[in-house]
């Protein structure tokens, strides 16, 4: 069994599998064959991998192994029919790329489809380790960019006030943001539409942010539900409002497979207080702020600096890619049958819980959207996008 680990494309500074995951891959079996430079950009070298048991090879030698593990999707130039690849696919935002699998017969592993809500699925969820240190980042980014110090100082020449941070939305990314603010000093206020997220956000420190007629708008897999436009408005209006006198403003409403919905409209920028710092952690997939640019950091006429920079697990390439590659290694190790790579409907963390469990949702669930040719079976929602 071999597995193949490319470099990333231009602007990816993280590499899928890191020296670190060697030992645990080597026992379970595996042969792994790195490209050369593909940990560079984020601090490891070619030797560490050498020295940890892998082979550094050519693009063209990775990409001819029986398994290749990346980060974003490679492509499927040097890559041959039975392979399969385990990267962030984002198939809904991308469908042309699990179409070109199935036309190929390639395996195409999506770990962003991690059915999250498995228990033996934690260890492997992508989605929540990265999202866990872009929430760090993001407050890091705001408190370096807001115009002011962050947490209360008493001085012999008077008294600092604590800024005050509001976090919009709390998940994954939220709750790590909320955390991060209230360590460095501030006044965190938070949303969520989830009305189970307050004892959550309470839980780090945060104060819960309510909207008149809130409801649980969860879905089945833990994740928003989309709402309607007159709802999004309530909240809007609600949570820009207390965002009005705030020094840092971070966005995470991210709806899977969805653009990313707008919190923060122009209107409300134009009420921001000048020196306020707006942190979108969506920027890559439209934005949360009506006003956010992708890839930059601007400065609006009031004077309200917007930070849409698209990649922010990758600002901390050294601990996300170690991250991930932990979640990569238990996650192919998992499918390792009598010294073999077994690729099983059976397996509910590749094809989803079966109908009728709490698992369940629609069809989805799963990382397995095709296999030997064609699409899934279970990826019903998909199918419509092909």
């Amino acid at each position: 069994m071999k597995i193949g680990v490319p470099m990333e494309p231009e602007g990816e500074t993280r590499v899928a599998i890191t020296p670190m995951s060697m030992k645990k891959l080597l026992k379970s079996g595996f042969e792994v064959l790195v490209q050369k430079g593909a940990g560079v950009s984020s601090n490891y070298s070619d030797s560490a991998y050498e020295a940890a048991g892998a082979k550094v090879v050519s693009r063209k030698e990775a990409l001819s192994c029986d398994t290749v593990i990346s980060i974003r999707y490679p492509g499927l130039d040097g890559i041959s029919k039975g392979t399969q690849i385990a990267c962030v696919a984002d198939p809904f935002r991308n469908p042309e790329h699990v179409k070109e699998c199935i036309d190929a017969g390639v395996t195409l592993l999506s770990m962003d489809m991690i059915p999250r809500r498995l228990s033996r699925a934690q260890s492997m969820d992508v989605n929540s380790s990265q999202d866990n240190l872009a929430g760090y980042k993001a407050v890091l980014l705001g408190a370096a960019h807001v115009p002011k110090g962050i947490p209360m100082m008493t001085t012999s020449a008077g008294t600092v006030r604590p800024a005050k941070v509001v976090i919009m939305g709390s998940g994954v990314a939220g709750l790590q943001a909320i955390a991060t603010a209230k360590r460095l000093g501030a006044v965190v206020y938070a949303s969520d539409v989830r009305k189970s997220a307050a004892e959550q956000i309470e839980s780090v420190g945060g104060r819960f942010i309510e909207v008149d007629g809130m409801d649980d708008f969860e879905d089945e897999s833990g994740y928003a539900k989309p709402l309607t436009p007159e709802f999004i408005q309530k909240v809007n209006d609600t949570v820009c409002g207390v965002a009005s006198d705030a020094d840092i403003i971070v966005t995470t409403a991210r709806i899977f497979g969805r653009p990313a919905p707008i919190t923060v409209p122009s209107s409300a920028i134009a009420n921001f207080k000048a020196g306020a710092v707006v942190v979108d952690m969506n920027a890559d997939v439209g934005g949360n702020c009506e006003d956010t640019k992708a890839g930059e950091i601007i400065t609006t006429k009031n004077g309200v600096i917007i930070i849409g920079t698209s990649n922010l697990p990758g600002t901390l390439a050294t601990t996300a890619s170690m991250l991930y590659s932990n979640n990569l290694t238990t996650f192919i190790t998992s499918l390792v049958k009598d010294g073999e790579l077994i690729i099983s409907d059976e397996d509910d963390i590749l094809v989803g819980a079966p109908e009728g469990s709490d698992f369940y949702v629609n069809g989805m669930g799963g990382v397995l959207l095709c296999h030997e040719g064609a699409l899934h079976p279970k990826q019903t929602r998909l199918g419509g996008a092909l």
